[in-house]
């Protein structure tokens, strides 16, 4: 069973991604991850790190606290 934070912050990162026209393959250049990484942040199939986290956020043009909230 995935955990619901999870969930929730994968449909967060897919709802910033979405709203800025970035496929997750462009999310991922400019995250400094590799494309599969978002698919399965996305899918909550990943529990991300705080660094990966900041890397996310920053490339979405967001703080981790926005894209936590």
């Amino acid at each position: 069973m995935k955990k619901s934070v999870l969930i929730k912050f994968g449909q967060r990162v897919r709802e910033e991604r979405v709203k800025l026209g970035l496929s997750q393959e462009g999310l991922a250049s400019r995250a400094g991850v590799h494309r599969t990484y978002i698919g399965m942040i996305e899918r909550a199939e990943k529990n991300i790190t705080l660094e990966n986290i900041e890397k996310i956020a920053k490339a979405l043009s967001l703080t981790p606290k926005q894209l936590l909230d």
